[in-house]
């Protein structure tokens, strides 16, 4: 039997999430595009992988999350080629 009082007090021991920088994004995005170039995927195929149907994001957001990534995949290639 769960009482009132231990809910409010297991809530108050989990900790609350933190926030997630912008900056926190950009490495985990750069991750995610190095690891599929080093295993020889091609944009298309991350891309392809990002909008199969999952239960972690909506529809929406694969589709936003793609352009996101294509948008990084890009300007890595360009700061690559002035290297």
């Amino acid at each position: 039997m769960q009482h009132p009082t231990s809910e409010v007090l297991l809530d108050s021991m989990v900790p609350a999430p933190a926030e997630v920088t912008v900056e926190q994004i950009a490495v985990a995005l750069a991750g995610v595009i190095l690891a599929a170039r080093s295993q020889g995927q091609s944009l298309e195929e991350l891309l392809s992988e990002i909008l199969e149907d999952d239960a972690l994001l909506a529809q929406p957001l694969r589709q936003r999350l793609s352009r996101v990534v294509q948008q990084a995949w890009e300007v890595m290639d360009a700061d690559i080629a002035q290297a």
